[in-house]
Parts: structure tokens; C-alpha cells; sequence
């Protein structure tokens, strides 16, 4: 227990702090300057507190009672409904179209060329797009089949 006993070291601090030496005091300030900072800043922990969980409302435009029957009635009506503003817009982008073939004619365009053109390049985009998706698929295949045999 000897070893552990501090007299020693405080009695070697004071024979060593009341000696006579003129740096002595604003020593002392600046270790205690230096010690109160750290401390200072060790001490001054921030604690956010995590938000609170939003409140969820759920709005729901049907009655939570609805049969099998009434949802496909439901299904089927807006797919009416859907398929009728589509020929609508179909309609629309045809008159579109007709009014640029007039318009294309009436300037001495070959409408008709152009359109087979455009028929062509989309033909050949497609096949492109064919064949580029086949190629993904047989590499898709041949890779599960490896893996297949491996085990893996």
C-alpha cells in the first residue's frame, strides 16, 4: 500500500511550488486555463432528441365493407372509362396527324414517303430493341445454368 500513498507526491509539489521562481503564478493560470477549456468542452455534450413519428392519416375513397362483386364492377367501369379517353386521345393525335399531312401536302412534301420512312426506322428500332432484349435473355439463362451446375 506504500506505493500507492500520495504524500510523497503532494509533499514534492509544494517544496517544489513554494521555491522561489517568478513564472510561477502565470503558470499555474495557464495549466488551470488549459485544463478548464478541455474540460469545459468535454462537458458540454448536445443531446438531440429524435422526432417524433409522423401521425399517418389514411383517406380512403371506399367503404371498407365493398363485396368482390362491387370491386370487380368498380375495375370494370374504370377500365371502360380509361379505354374510352384513350380512343378519345387516339382520335385526337389522328386529326393532329392529318392536319400535318395536309399542311406537308399542301407544301409539296411527299407525306406519304415520309410516313413509310418513319415506319421503317420504327420497324428496325424495334428489332434492334428484339434482339438486344433475346441476347440479354440467353446471357440470363446461360448464367443460371452455370450456376445451376456449380451448385452455387
Amino acid at each position: 500500500m506504500s506505493r500507492f500513498n500520495p504524500a510523497g507526491g503532494i509533499a514534492d509539489f509544494w517544496h517544489e511550488f513554494t521555491r522561489p521562481n517568478p513564472y510561477r503564478w502565470p503558470i499555474l493560470l495557464a495549466s488551470f486555463a488549459a485544463t478548464g477549456t478541455m474540460m469545459y468542452s468535454f462537458t458540454q455534450e448536445r443531446v438531440y432528441l429524435p422526432p417524433d413519428k409522423p401521425q399517418v392519416n389514411f383517406i380512403t375513397t371506399f367503404a371498407p365493407d365493398r363485396t368482390l362483386e362491387e370491386i370487380r364492377a368498380s375495375n370494370l367501369a374504370n377500365q371502360k372509362i380509361k379505354e374510352k379517353r384513350e380512343a378519345e386521345q387516339a382520335e385526337r393525335e389522328e386529326a393532329a396527324k392529318e392536319a400535318y399531312r395536309a399542311l406537308g401536302r399542301a407544301t409539296g412534301l411527299d407525306v406519304d414517303a415520309m410516313e413509310a420512312e418513319a415506319r421503317a426506322d420504327k420497324a428496325r428500332e424495334d428489332a434492334a430493341e428484339k434482339a438486344r432484349m433475346d441476347a440479354l435473355t440467353a446471357q440470363m439463362q446461360a448464367a443460371d445454368n452455370a450456376v445451376a451446375t456449380t451448385g452455387e
